[in-house]
């Protein structure tokens, strides 16, 4: 090969690292947060919106919120519950497990894992 062919992949080889670099620094920032999201929905199998009682009467009970739903704005309150407690919910309202408009409008929710209990 020629030496401005070599001398165009290395630039180009060079161009992704430095991509791949600023990607892997945005994992913990904002780039990184709707990936931390997506990973609670994939953990989930059910998703319901609580009101604000109930989901202070669920930290009071020691369900933590994840941290995630903070990231965002306006930031959500996110807590993962074993199903039984899920149906005792007075103001539990089922939407679907995606980042669809009942989610994204929603302030506080609580998620059923594939595997019962919290996480």
């Amino acid at each position: 090969m020629s030496a401005p062919v070599l001398e165009r992949r290395a630039r180009l080889v060079r161009s992704q690292a430095r991509v791949r670099r600023w990607e892997y620094r945005q994992r913990h920032h904002a780039k990184g947060t709707w990936l931390r999201l997506a990973r609670l929905l994939v953990d989930a199998q059910r998703a319901f919106v609580v009101s604000e009682e109930d989901s202070a009467t669920l930290e009071a009970e020691g369900f933590t919120a994840e941290a995630a739903g903070a990231e965002i704005e306006p930031a959500k309150t996110l807590r993962f519950v074993p199903s039984a407690r899920a149906a005792l919910l007075a103001s539990g309202r089922e939407i679907p497990v995606r980042f669809g408009p009942d989610f994204l409008a929603a302030r506080h929710v609580v998620l059923v894992g594939f595997v019962d209990g919290p996480r």
